[in-house]
């Protein structure tokens, strides 16, 4: 019955249903492990940040003016979507009795188009909602790059690569590539993007980890079936307020002639800039824009987000907290298999979610594996809690 599944969450709104009551509950419209919108918490949340955002010394302090500011855009933005959602409903409800007392078909199948439409948003606002963490709200920092394998697997790591700017880029994101790496023969040694848009990092660390790829490798002459594996490394991009001082005099500043893809020109001046954190080896290369100073500055905002993820493992232990559980790049730690051959199919291993439409998945449809990749970790984190 479509009108059950809306209701589960605009409780108070009542939509009477489509079918005659005797008409048995299909098992999709009782789901279980849903998350809750807590409406009145959202609500309380924005109105005490907005007596904040009144105080007349807000912004004395900028990094936590612009902090709170953020996050009352993002609640607003979920109060707003549920205020949608709920005019909508009450559209439907309107309509869909209508259609009952003048039996008009026409209007009923109206109304289940609606029903359906609207329970995909809910499901996408509930999605949302399970993003909680503190940095689960900010732009994304994503580096790709193979395991052993050689050019295979740097096939596959540029395949990865283009699989999550299509996914970033149909939600309406912003993805820049500030480094790329060119493979020896194809595909890519690496590649570091940041992804801008709403709770983008929240969402894409469900990506982070170890991919598989089986496949008859285009690169065999022989034709035989490779295995192939490549990592997705997810952090956030951190506020002025979050983000460490970084001691310059700790830093080793190379400039140099800019490579692969990157816009007319990014090739005519040695703008490229590698920046080396000399106590801890890190190094972040940047050669997007065309200035040497755009391009420091956007390295060292990397490297602070990359400092505070390490200071952050080293306090807390907990790695998977932002980058998801990886270890090696290789067998036995993959949290999804990508098999082209002898079959077609795509699984992720932590959710047991799977599809054989492996073509879609690699153009970017990844949007059912990451929320039942959100959905098992809030029902990990229930659980832990009880």
């Amino acid at each position: 019955m479509p009108a059950a599944r809306p209701t589960t969450i605009l409780r108070s709104i009542p939509c009477r249903p489509t079918t005659p009551p005797s008409s048995p509950l299909s098992p999709s419209a009782s789901p279980t492990q849903r998350s809750s919108f807590d409406l009145a918490g959202k609500q309380r949340e924005a109105d005490a940040l907005r007596e904040q955002s009144a105080a007349p010394d807000l912004w004395d302090y900028p990094g936590r003016a612009r902090k709170l500011m953020s996050r009352l855009a993002a609640v607003e933005a979920d109060l707003d979507a549920v205020a949608r959602l709920s005019a909508q409903l009450s559209d439907l409800e309107t309509l869909n009795q209508l259609a009952l007392e003048e039996e008009d078909a026409a209007a009923a199948t109206e109304v289940g188009d609606g029903l359906a439409e609207l329970a995909a948003a809910m499901d996408e606002l509930e999605v949302l909602a399970l993003l909680s963490g503190e940095f689960d709200g900010h732009d994304a920092i994503v580096t790709v790059h193979p395991g052993a394998g050689g050019v295979e697997s740097q096939d596959w790591a540029e395949m990865l690569w283009r699989m999550i700017s299509r996914w970033a880029e149909r939600r309406g994101f912003k993805v820049t590539v500030n480094d790329y790496q060119e493979g020896d023969e194809a595909g890519i040694k690496s590649v570091t993007i940041t992804v801008e848009g709403t709770r983008a990092y929240g969402l894409l660390s469900a990506e982070a980890g170890t991919h598989r790829l089986v496949r008859i490798s285009p690169y065999d002459q022989a034709k035989r079936r490779h295995t192939s594996f490549a990592a997705v490394d997810v952090i956030p991009v951190l506020d002025d307020a979050d983000a460490p001082e970084i001691d310059e005099s700790e830093l080793r500043i190379d400039i140099y002639r800019s490579s692969g893809p990157g816009g007319q020109g990014v090739n005519t001046t040695d703008s490229a800039v590698r920046v080396t954190h000399l106590p801890t080896g890190i190094v972040v290369a940047v050669q997007n824009e065309r200035s040497q100073l755009a391009n420091k500055t956007i390295a060292l905002k990397i490297l602070a987000a990359r400092l505070a993820e390490r200071a952050r493992q080293e306090r807390e232990a907990a790695l998977a907290a932002l980058r998801g559980d990886r270890g090696d790049i290789a067998f036995g730690n993959q949290i999804r298999s990508y098999v082209l051959h002898p079959y077609q199919m795509v699984k992720d291993h932590r959710t047991e979610v799977e599809t054989g439409n492996i073509q879609a998945v690699l153009d970017g449809d990844l949007d059912r594996f990451v929320t039942a990749e959100l959905r098992r970790r809030a029902v990990s984190r229930n659980t832990d809690n009880d």
